[in-house]
């Protein structure tokens, strides 16, 4: 057990049944929040059934051993949950917010609609068809086409799979697959739990040890880190559009690595909103392009830096060799006054929503991913407000971007 300050009470326990549970009371505020984890994403399912994870994340609502679709919804409305749920490459989550005094009951109906779907047959159906239109759709989207075409390439075999799968796997999929995989990989021993908000977190932690005890007893875990297999790479998807999209990608650091800090200082410096350098340089000054960006990705024990921006087909070069130079760049003149903004800007949004139950709930449950217990919050910004100009020069000549995956999607491909 530990705390955040003298003042809020923080319960870390594995319980009986298999689930790592963390959780943080927050009494002053009005709700609580909960997120659950399973290790079950688009990156454990089998080669010939891609897409399925989702399918059953998609399905497990439409009916239980209480309940038809619309009766688990309506029990869930009455409580006033807001509730969600998604599949990204490496987890399946559920998360709802509600009243304190109706948790138990919200635990309740979803520990029903994990442990005992029923899977209706035309629901099953359903999600499928769903899923190949979302496919389909991703040809109007060009930034998420390209995210998707890029991570095939660059993260590897596994890691770089879509959660919504591919036409020829989907076309595979019935609910006899999607039973199979639910049972395999649906456990308590690959289930973390996250919860924050006006709690009594021991109670919460024997009503989740009660609501899943024996679920997925005879199942193995099965739910390991898996390997980022990056891959150097340039290629270009041809499609007729006003604009050349383009995003590229090189392997940064961990999240549990003790440079991460200096990594999202550094990040923030390119991309803080409106005074970052791909900003200000490759559209304010130069106008080159129409959107630009900089984000991290962090599978379990690995990062990703990404880039990416859109631009005429006729700048699409001269952005591309321009994004290259402000990358480079950092390595050579960060500036005193741009740490100073970027850990300003860092800190305020994690103070802002230190207090707000979901976003804490939310960070206690990375914390479990990737550390395997929580960090205090006053800790990560100790070492946020440490990272000096001298970090970042010996972040990237430990971490140079000397290997590189980049897609172009539109009209135009890059030259050489």
């Amino acid at each position: 057990m530990s705390s955040d300050s003298a003042t809020t009470k923080m319960v870390r326990r594995r319980l009986d049944c298999g689930i790592e549970f963390v959780a943080q009371e927050m009494p002053d505020r009005p709700t609580v929040s909960c997120l659950v984890r399973f290790r079950s994403g688009a990156a454990y399912e089998p080669e010939e059934h891609l897409g399925v994870a989702r399918i059953v994340e998609q399905t497990l609502s439409k009916g239980t051993s209480k309940h038809d679709g619309r009766g688990l919804s309506d029990a869930l409305d009455a409580l006033g949950a807001q509730r969600g749920s998604g599949t990204g490459r490496e987890t399946i989550t559920f998360r709802w917010t509600c009243l304190p005094e109706f948790m138990g009951d919200v635990i309740d109906l979803h520990a029903e609609m994990i442990r005992t779907p029923t899977f209706p047959e035309d629901a099953c159906q359903v999600a499928v068809d769903l899923a190949l239109q979302e496919l389909s759709a991703l040809e109007d989207e060009p930034m998420d086409l390209a995210r998707k075409l890029l991570s095939e390439r660059a993260y590897g075999r596994r890691l770089g799979r879509d959660p919504l799968g591919t036409p020829e796997s989907l076309g595979r999929i019935g609910r006899a697959q999607i039973q199979t995989y639910w049972a395999e990989a649906l456990s308590a021993g690959r289930m973390q739990v996250a919860a924050a908000g006006a709690i009594d977190a021991e109670r919460l932690a024997d009503r989740f040890e009660e609501a899943f005890a024996d679920f997925g007893a005879g199942a193995t875990d099965g739910g390991e880190p898996i390997p980022l297999e990056f891959s150097s790479s340039s290629s270009h998807h041809h499609k007729d559009q006003e604009q050349d999209y383009m995003i590229m990608c090189w392997p940064g650091v961990p999240m549990d690595h003790e440079l991460e800090p200096v990594e999202r200082v550094m990040v923030r410096i390119l991309a803080g909103g409106m005074s970052g350098r791909l900003f200000t340089e490759v559209r304010e000054k130069q106008g080159l392009v129409y959107w630009v960006a900089a984000w991290r990705v962090h599978p379990r024990g690995a990062g990703m830096i990404h880039v990416g921006a859109s631009t005429t087909p006729d700048r699409c070069d001269k952005t591309y060799a321009t994004l290259l130079r402000e990358i480079d760049r950092l390595a050579e003149d960060v500036t005193e006054e741009e740490l100073r903004r970027a850990v300003r800007g860092i800190t305020a949004r994690k103070e802002r929503e230190a207090d707000l139950s979901q976003a804490r709930a939310d960070e206690l449950s990375d914390d479990l991913f990737h550390f395997g217990r929580p960090i205090p919050v006053d800790e990560k910004l100790a070492r946020i407000r440490s990272v000096t100009v001298r970090d970042i020069g010996a972040y990237l000549a430990a971490h140079p971007r000397d290997r590189l995956s980049v897609l172009t999607l539109g009209p135009r491909q890059l030259a050489g």
